[in-house]
């Protein structure tokens, strides 16, 4: 029996629960981060889910104003669905995404996911010396 899984980007079918569970438990870049906050960041961002049936397995967003920039955020598939090509799938369905068409750069930030990426046309900053951030002083 062939599992089959579908993505979307009706916020409606998404699962608060299971984006903050993971998030908040599991992720190394959002470790206890507040339930608000990641309410607040599907509000203003272009949500993806995954889902097998209509349980949600997987999620990405794109904080973007779909003219010249997005940047690439949350990715994760849960554990136990990982392995079946899912995260190739949904990095796929987004760089194909049509209000993400056109975009001057779209950026991310990964400490260990950059062979899938690459296989989508990521690159390190050819100059990283011009690009600038503020870090946030207060964890979670």
């Amino acid at each position: 029996m062939t599992v089959e899984y579908t993505i979307s980007t009706d916020k409606t079918k998404l699962n608060l629960e299971v984006i903050h569970r993971f998030l908040s438990e599991e992720a190394y870049w959002s470790l206890n981060i507040p339930l608000e906050i990641v309410q607040r960041s599907i509000e203003n961002s272009l949500c993806f889910g995954v889902y097998q049936d209509e349980n949600q397995v997987g999620f990405a967003r794109v904080i973007t104003d779909t003219a010249t920039f997005g940047y690439l955020a949350d990715v994760f598939i849960l554990p136990e669905h990982r392995g079946l090509g899912l995260s190739k799938k949904l990095v796929a369905f987004i760089m194909d995404y049509p209000s993400l068409q056109g975009l001057r750069r779209i950026m991310l930030v990964t400490r260990d996911a950059h062979g899938l990426y690459k296989q989508f046309g990521f690159q390190p900053i050819d100059t990283p010396e011009n690009t600038m951030s503020i870090k946030a002083f207060t964890a979670y």
